[in-house]
């Protein structure tokens, strides 16, 4: 298959048509359930879907201005969203904001550092994994329950501009972390607009228990295959610039591969007009 025609079909995958935009909120739900996980905007080098071509229905740059109607939607939806569990939004995959499907999320818990309680922190902590800037603006949340980014800079001690930066660095940490996660807008602040923060157990009580059967490689395969069913065809630097945050060994790579490989869900082929071997999805070459 050229890679022309593989491109063709990525645009209908990503919604990037005129066909298949998404033009209601009820359409950017469906796309993430249909694609289980994507970026909020287009990451430059980073090969996914993402909510805001799709309303596009076209590659294009992020306007700077929110007066553009496909930003104002992809934004205003976004802020629609929060707080009613129709898809987790946050900080995660390349530390840029993500949308995950409700089906994947156990998945992705399971591959994080959390084992299902609210104290899991400390011994995060303890073993020097999280720190102490994290520390406090999760005890802050654990104390006085969800705080807007003002309120919550300030019962963590990290109120004074010279704390800004050490602040956000702890708030992306526990995001990445799925940790915390924002659920509404509060209209505070110089710019009156700031995050309202929970804690990511207490938003999604269910999803702890929902990963606790679900073995790490399980869930690599999960979504690394779902990642190339979206994409159609990539290569081992693409997967692992993608799925960077996890730190996954060479072994777990080889064997993630191979079983994905083994089980039918891609092969393992050149593509006309791609420099190198590429992971193409079986579907797709099948087609």
């Amino acid at each position: 298959m050229k890679k022309e025609d593989l491109l063709h079909l990525r645009n209908i995958n990503y919604r990037r048509t005129s066909g298949r935009r998404v033009r209601t909120l009820e359409q950017a739900k469906e796309l993430v359930n249909e694609i289980g996980f994507c970026h909020f905007w287009p990451i430059k080098g980073v090969e996914m879907p993402n909510l805001f071509h799709a309303i596009a229905g076209r590659e294009r740059p992020v306007p700077k201005k929110h007066r553009d109607p496909d930003h104002r939607k992809c934004w205003g939806w976004k802020d629609q969203a929060l707080g009613k569990k129709w898809w987790y939004y946050g900080k995660l995959l390349r530390r840029r904001a993500t949308l995950v499907s409700l089906d994947d999320l156990p998945a992705f818990y399971a591959l994080s550092e959390n084992w299902g309680d609210l104290t899991d922190y400390l011994q995060l902590y303890e073993e020097g994994k999280l720190s102490m800037e994290a520390k406090q603006v999760y005890e802050a949340l654990l104390e006085h329950g969800p705080l807007d980014t003002i309120r919550l800079r300030r019962e963590a001690n990290l109120g004074s501009e010279s704390s800004k930066y050490r602040f956000d660095r702890a708030l992306m940490e526990l995001q990445v972390g799925l940790k915390v996660v924002p659920i509404g807008v509060a209209h505070t602040g110089a710019w009156n607009y700031a995050f309202i923060y929970e804690l990511f157990q207490r938003h999604f009580p269910d999803v702890p228990e929902q990963a606790r059967s679900i073995k790490r490689s399980a869930a690599r395969r999960r979504l690394v295959g779902e990642y190339v069913d979206n994409v159609l065809f990539t290569d081992r630097s693409m997967l692992e610039k993608v799925f960077h945050i996890y730190h996954w060994t060479d072994r777990q790579w080889d064997r993630t591969i191979e079983s994905l490989l083994d089980e039918g869900r891609m092969v393992r082929r050149e593509v006309e007009g791609v420099e190198g071997m590429q992971f193409v999805s079986a579907g797709s070459w099948a087609s």
